[in-house]
């Protein structure tokens, strides 16, 4: 579409190169070339308010996928916050789980002590229920009281067995507590270990989290940069055409002034004329052709749709070149060379490419067929966008800027509009007159 749009807004400007044909018009042919370039001119505004409906629709896309980046950038400054927090806590529990194996160390340090006292204190027990059973238990603890020789032997007697009943019931609650301890204990390494185990489960979860989390930050990160690249390169297209529609409308509107001043000198030379035959005189012709100047490094005007633009040797030819395309033909020289425009047309751009240099884009309308001819790695350009050149008139210097290499021109001639993959370039040496 892009293509399209540009191809048929530089057909519709070219026509007007049709204007300098070397030899006058009569009156009724020069007032329907007039109406032609007024009519190819409301034609090119049509396409201009079509075109500036399309940039304006191209901004709106713009604007709204630019309103969808901030999105995406906003989307991705919450990742990484939550990639950040999610580092956090995988960081506070490693800690957490460090701790926790080591209370778990201690514990099973604790639970050994525990476990072996209350072994002791079995075997103990043990012995003393065997002593109970072979001495039968309470009756010795009589006989001792009843062995006393005195009443305070017998206070004493009861003392002593007391202390060593209350010392019995001392060592059954520690083992009691002991074995209440050791429970506890026990249930507690249990309830840690079964946390720990949570807490790795919820870890390995958060970590495929934070890589889910990573591949869908890549994923935004690389459909954000597509497409801020795709719309630069659209809006950079549309501003170029939008430039180059600009460029042609004023080019049209210079014709289309320049005619009418040709179509008023006609009605002069008429009128002299007709005058003339009243009074007897002869009339006179009147010449249009383009002049190159007496510069003797200029080539001269020859017949033929185009003339040679510089004088030099020919140093590179039309087609492929060193594995790419060549486009045109090169001609070098190491003097002070004039370019001069190879056809009349109308200049569609004047500028500085960082390819081509200083060049010059003109459009051409011969005998119905539209051409575009390229002027590159010139010194300096003469003629800016918008102006209306004959043949062999000057527009630049040969020179070597841009991507060049030694003093020389580079000329193209395309059969019908330039466009960046020059589709339409054809042989400049099957077309220029020597």
């Amino acid at each position: 579409m892009k293509r399209s749009l540009l191809t048929l807004s530089v057909a519709a400007t070219v026509g007007v190169g049709s204007l300098f044909t070397g030899v006058a018009p009569d009156s009724a042919i020069a007032s329907t070339k007039l109406q032609e370039l007024q009519n190819k001119k409301y034609e090119l505004q049509k396409k201009r308010s079509g075109l500036e409906s399309g940039i304006n629709k191209a901004d709106q896309e713009i604007n709204r996928l630019q309103s969808e980046q901030e999105k995406v950038v906003a989307e991705i400054k919450r990742l990484d916050l939550a990639i950040g927090d999610t580092n956090e806590k995988i960081n506070e529990k490693n800690v957490q789980i460090a701790e926790t194996k080591a209370e778990i160390e201690k514990l099973r340090g604790e639970i050994a002590v525990l476990q072996e006292r209350i072994k002791k204190r079995d075997a103990m027990l043990k012995e003393r229920a065997r002593s109970f059973q072979e001495t039968g238990g309470m009756v010795s603890y009589i006989d001792v009281l009843m062995g006393a020789q005195s009443f305070s032997d017998f206070i004493d007697r009861v003392g002593a067995v007391a202390t060593f009943v209350e010392a019995d019931q001392e060592i059954l609650r520690e083992h009691m507590e002991d074995k209440a301890l050791l429970e506890e204990k026990q249930a507690k390494v249990e309830k840690d270990l079964a946390e720990l185990e949570k807490m790795l489960a919820e870890l390995e979860n958060m970590k495929k989290q934070l890589n889910a989390q990573k591949a869908e930050k890549d994923r935004l990160m690389s459909t954000l940069k597509k497409q801020e690249e795709h719309k630069h390169t659209e809006k950079l297209a549309l501003e170029e055409e939008k430039e180059v529609l600009e460029a042609q409308e004023a080019a049209m509107q210079k014709a289309i002034q320049l005619e009418k001043q040709r179509l008023a000198e006609l009605e002069r030379q008429r009128q002299t004329q007709v005058q003339k035959r009243s009074s007897g005189g002869s009339g006179g012709s009147v010449s249009y052709g383009g002049g190159g100047g007496s510069n003797l490094l200029t080539p001269p005007v020859s017949s033929g749709m185009f003339m040679k633009p510089a004088n030099g040797s020919f140093t590179s030819g039309f087609g492929p070149r060193d594995g790419e395309f060549h486009a045109g033909i090169d001609i070098a020289n190491s003097a002070n060379v004039p370019v001069v425009a190879a056809a009349d047309g109308v200049v569609i751009r004047s500028y500085y490419s960082s390819s081509y240099g200083n060049c010059i884009f003109i459009s051409h309308s011969i005998n119905g067929q539209i051409y575009t001819t390229v002027y590159a790695h010139m010194q300096s350009r003469l003629v800016g966008t918008g102006a209306v050149v004959s043949k062999g008139q000057q527009i630049g210097v040969m020179g070597n800027t841009g991507y060049s290499f030694g003093q020389h021109l580079h000329f193209e001639i395309h059969k019908g509009p330039w466009n960046p993959s020059k589709s339409n370039a054809v042989d400049p040496l099957n077309y220029l007159s020597m």
